[in-house]
């Protein structure tokens, strides 16, 4: 067989060579060990938890090492395509901060040397690739339709092959004459590139993966398609292509793929490209509510598998990031502790920590690490997140949220810029709840009095609080003025004494102000209440107490 002949015949408008594209993408000026990853999603639909995970996986490890993180789409398989999925993705990077250093940076436009970085602009180089492989006799064009390869796979089942696939005698067109190609071509015909594989059943292959250590697997046997009918390539063609001329060292991706490293080692050696690093992370599972058991996040059957819901519950990005590396890395934690206002991206990621099982993903685990990273945030950012969330999400909250600013800034302020804030909050969606009793006038619920408290108890200590009280006393003043009532109304002052004889009294100092809570917010607990109710101003709180007296 004349290979060059058929190169030519079949590539006839490829003038480029492989020597070309190692010049037009030269290996990478880095400084030794900067390892360079790739994140590569399909706009096929919304973006995945388990694609942020991987993503992050990709930045972290780059970063470690001083190297590069660069984003490439795969949209080779035009089937699955929604419109305008890449903005979707890049919106998703971009409501949680993460950012990459090259690479596709929205619709139809990217940064970088090594592009494009969206397959689908590539395929000049895939074609170069191509005829160069059909030139060492490594690729030849398949004539087979669609009907001879389904008798094929009859006929495999029918001789209870273990293999399935177009491979050995069942390669119909590995071995056609130069004769039999131009004829099929010269009819028309369409026709397929395939890889002419030198695997074989008894021989094995072994790589090294970061997570999992040595791995051994059966040598690739099948002739995989290279380019389809169209002129596209397959996404095993197209990732090794892309990997080699983007000089990717480390290829991140999910444990599904760990079956495609016999096949993609064996075209990385066909193509004389020197084979990458693997790391082969776990897949993102939850526990199910029904049966107990782990299983993988579901797209039809878990909401948060889709980034947008944590965009829209406002889940901060901070802590979406801060929990994900807690399951990328075990010491995250400890670091985390021992550096507890640093920059999560400043975390030492370290890819051999990663765990080789499913990573749970724990929804209140999420809502706790959310809580402690929204309790250290400014009053000042805490606003202007909200504000953001619920001008897309909330516009009645937006419209009173925003009326005063600095109302709310001042709200979300208490009890926040001490050694221990408060941690109500984990999810901007929850503010509305949070802080509706400063924006509408609360009920007073007798049943959630203190149970030694009668109504007329609670209506006496409502009455004479509203006479006494002077919103310039400061905590301190105002807890003693709490303290001088109780006796009045058979309380003890001091919980300490209260709890020595109990029975001698109807309640604490505590179960006065609960009152005095009930009825300034509705709720038994709140944030520090004497800064909730000069908050309130002394007019609108003294009308709630009366208010809720007169209830009573």
């Amino acid at each position: 067989m004349d290979y060059q002949k058929l190169a030519n015949l079949l590539f006839p408008d490829v003038t480029e060579t492989q020597d070309d594209l190692e010049k037009r993408f030269p290996p990478r000026d880095l400084p030794e060990g900067a390892r360079v990853t790739r994140f590569a999603p399909s706009p096929t639909g919304f973006l995945h938890i388990g694609g942020v995970f991987g993503a992050l996986t990709d930045i972290m490890i780059a970063r470690a090492s001083k190297g590069v993180a660069y984003l490439r789409i795969e949209d080779t398989d035009k089937k699955r395509e929604i419109d305008d999925g890449v903005s979707a993705i890049i919106a998703g990077f971009d409501a949680f901060g993460l950012h990459f250093d090259e690479g596709v940076t929205g619709f139809g436009t990217e940064q970088g040397d090594y592009g494009p970085y969206t397959q689908s602009r590539r395929k000049e180089i895939y074609h170069v690739v191509a005829k160069s492989l059909v030139e060492k006799g490594m690729a030849y064009p398949c004539f087979c339709t669609a009907e001879e390869l389904t008798k094929l796979r009859e006929q495999q089942e029918a001789d209870g092959a273990l293999i399935r696939g177009y491979f050995g005698k069942y390669a119909r067109c590995r071995d056609l004459t130069m004769e039999q190609i131009e004829a099929n071509l010269a009819a028309g015909k369409s026709w397929v590139l395939r890889f002419r594989s030198d695997g074989s059943e008894d021989r094995r292959i072994t790589f090294d993966d970061l997570i999992r250590g040595k791995i051994e697997m059966p040598e690739n046997i099948i002739d995989e398609v290279l380019l389809k009918s169209d002129g596209i390539p397959t996404y095993h063609f197209a990732h090794v292509c892309d990997d080699h001329f983007m000089r990717t060292t480390h290829v991140v991706r999910a444990e599904e793929w760990l079956s495609s490293v016999p096949k993609h080692i064996a075209l990385f050696k066909a193509c004389g490209y020197r084979v990458p690093k693997y790391v082969h992370t776990a897949q993102v599972m939850k526990l199910d509510e029904q049966t107990g058991d782990k299983r993988k996040l579901s797209k039809r059957k878990d909401p948060e598998a889709a980034v947008s819901y944590f965009v829209e519950t406002g889940f901060p990005r901070e802590a979406l990031i801060e929990y994900l590396l807690t399951l990328l890395n075990s010491n995250f934690e400890d670091w985390r502790r021992a550096n507890p206002n640093a920059d999560a991206m400043d975390f030492p990621f370290n890819v051999r920590k990663m765990s080789n099982s499913g990573c749970l993903f724990d929804l209140q685990k999420l809502n706790d690490v959310s809580k402690n990273v929204i309790s250290h945030m400014k009053a000042e950012t805490v606003y202007e997140r909200v504000a953001a969330w619920a001008k897309q999400y909330d516009p009645e909250f937006h419209a009173i949220f925003t009326a005063d600013p600095a109302f709310s800034t001042a709200i979300l302020n208490i009890d926040r810029e001490n050694p221990k804030p408060r941690k109500d909050i984990a999810r901007w969606d929850e503010v509305p709840a949070y802080l509706d009793y400063f924006f509408h006038e609360p009920v007073l619920d007798p049943a959630l009095l203190p149970a030694r408290i009668s109504r007329a108890d609670a209506k006496a200590i409502l009455t004479a609080y509203a006479d006494s009280y002077d919103p310039s006393e400061d905590k301190d003043a105002w807890f003693a003025r709490i303290k001088a009532m109780c006796p009045a109304f058979g309380c003890c002052p001091e919980v300490r004494e209260y709890k020595k004889n109990p029975e001698g009294w109807k309640g604490h100092a505590g179960d006065v102000s609960t009152v005095i809570r009930l009825a300034a917010t509705g709720r038994t607990n709140t944030p520090d209440l004497c800064t909730v109710i000069r908050l309130l101003g002394r007019e609108k709180a003294v009308a709630r107490f009366l208010a809720a007296a007169s209830a009573l």
